[in-house]
């Protein structure tokens, strides 16, 4: 083995788990790597966190030559238990409550049902950040009969499951207590007070709707397994390898827990697993819940973070370290530190040699597509915020400001993504202190000695091209020659440029603008 790829494999998570389901799988040419959400509310950022880490693995695999199925459920058979506050029509979701979530109807008008509202917002927001999982859907695959001896060797095994879940319980399930649950047949809601097993395929049961009846649930297709069995049987049943789960699942007689020893029921080994940590929304209440409806989605991460940056934030942090994304003026440092690794990588920065590795794991995982051969062109996210605000948000005026830099199409394609990212971040997020507006003309009150040194500048500006090291430079002549403070000439030149007493680096900032567009404003004073 070589030494680089070794030390990849001490340096990165991503290395460590696919040792590991090498190691406990076997070596295998193909690995089934699995995900999945009931979508009973928006998926937020948080559940997201399941589906690139078990995509990031999937990398990591691919790299060693593995073949991988990527699988992703929706629950969309699980019961209807709670109303999200952002839902529209609360009324009308109300009725169908205790229902199943695929039968509840889209209360925004625009699909087939609530459940897939929530998948699609999810299956259109992942290709752009690279992932495309193959999607399965339990409604579907219950109620065409998939499950179907799954189940009833769920029932034939109930005796032993109901001992391996007593032993992770203060206090035991009743005697009744079976793997399944009904949607009755008659109201549609798990509402049941009577549930036996007859033997073979036949159940019996009775509803608080008044509804009895004993059917062959091959024929009536209105039996589910509980969670803490069907996730289980699904592990069996898709030969799954590897799948993380939240730090909900992970406790100590948790899913995960009980999950692993009822797996063994039908001769199988639970899959290798990765507990990953809540992401919190900085300055946010902490743990997203799809029920409270306050949530962020990958859709809002996006506006705001190019792909490959967003891969990166999670490339970059172990699954099982909580953290918190950020929309407000740590976005400029995230793209910093994005745009260093990508240095890194392309050797245009130093760093130490584990740092090196950890760094080019990490971009390798966060790229979307081929990577190119020279290093892309990197507009500084701040710059672009700068360069938005003097265009007055013109995004096309901004972009052009930057054309010459560019090499080739990926640079294009990125300018305009960032650029984009940051007129939203702008638009939404920026603090009051990032935002200006260049004025057309002079409304701050001015005393004659400060007309007079803004008119000497206006003049220097028009002597020759500047630098932005020059021009700092010169204003602090034009300072001394004036027996003005450094500090109270920038805030008269904030208050006249953009009627803030704080701004971007003046220097720069004149540069930047335009030393004529400048000029003619400071002499218009």
């Amino acid at each position: 083995m070589p030494q680089e790829e070794h030390l990849e494999q001490l340096y990165h998570w991503t290395d460590l788990a696919a040792e590991r389901v090498i190691k406990e799988k076997g070596d295998k040419k193909r690995y089934t790597l699995a995900a999945g959400i009931t979508p009973s509310g928006t998926v937020h950022i948080g559940n997201f966190r399941e589906i690139i880490t078990v995509d990031l693995v999937k990398r990591a695999l691919e790299k060693r030559g593995k073949k991988v199925r990527f699988i992703y459920s929706w629950d969309e058979y699980d019961v209807f238990r709670k109303i999200p506050k952002n839902m529209p029509k609360p009324d009308v979701l109300k009725e169908y409550l205790r229902k199943p979530i695929v039968d509840t109807p889209d209360t925004f008008g625009c699909h087939k049902s609530y459940a897939e509202h929530q998948e699609k917002e999810v299956e259109e927001s992942i290709p752009p950040v690279g992932i495309t999982p193959e999607f399965l859907y339990q409604a579907e695959k219950y109620r065409q009969g998939d499950y179907d001896s799954e189940i009833k060797k769920a029932l034939e095994q109930n005796e032993k499951i109901k001992d391996i879940l007593n032993q992770f319980r203060a206090e035991e399930v009743n005697d009744q207590w079976l793997p399944i649950s009904i949607f009755c047949e008659k109201c549609g809601k798990d509402t049941i007070t009577d549930l036996q097993w007859l033997g073979g395929y036949k159940i019996q049961y009775a509803c608080e709707c008044g509804q009895k009846d004993e059917f062959d649930f091959r024929k009536k297709r209105i039996v589910k397994l509980k969670w803490r069995v069907d996730w289980p049987m699904r592990w069996n049943y898709e030969k799954v390898d590897f799948e993380p789960g939240g730090k909900d699942h992970s406790t100590v007689g948790g899913s995960y827990d009980t999950g692993k020893e009822i797996v063994k029921l039908w001769n199988f080994t639970a899959p290798t697993y990765v507990m990953y940590d809540f992401i919190s929304v900085k300055g946010g209440a902490g743990k997203m819940s799809s029920s409270s409806g306050d949530v962020i989605t990958l859709k809002d991460v996006l506006e705001v973070y190019e792909p490959e940056v967003a891969r990166w934030i999670f490339a970059g942090t172990r699954p099982n370290k909580e953290f918190s994304i950020s929309f407000d003026a740590d976005v400029i440092k995230v793209y910093e530190d994005f745009d260093k690794c990508e240095r890194i990588y392309f050797g245009a920065e130093e760093a130490d040699e584990k740092e090196r590795i950890k760094q080019k794991v990490a971009y390798e995982l966060s790229y979307i597509g081929k990577i190119p051969k020279t290093m892309p062109y990197q507009p500084g996210f701040r710059h672009l915020t700068t360069v938005l605000q003097m265009s007055r948000m013109d995004l096309k005026k901004a972009v052009a400001y930057f054309e010459k830099e560019l090499k080739h199409e990926h640079d294009q394609k990125r300018l305009h993504t960032r650029a984009l990212c940051a007129k939203h971040w702008l638009e939404k997020y920026a603090p009051e202190e990032f935002k200006f507006t260049v004025q057309e003309k002079c409304l701050a009150a001015l005393t004659a000695e400060e007309k007079k040194i803004l008119h000497e500048l206006a003049d220097r500006l028009r002597q020759r091209e500047w630098t932005d090291k020059d021009l700092h430079e010169e204003i602090y002549i034009l300072c001394r020659n004036h027996a003005m403070p450094p500090k109270d000439f920038f805030q008269l030149a904030y208050r006249v440029l953009i009627n803030k007493e704080r701004g971007p680096r003046l220097a720069a900032f004149i540069v930047e603008m335009g030393r004529e567009r400048v000029a003619q404003l400071l002499k218009a004073c």
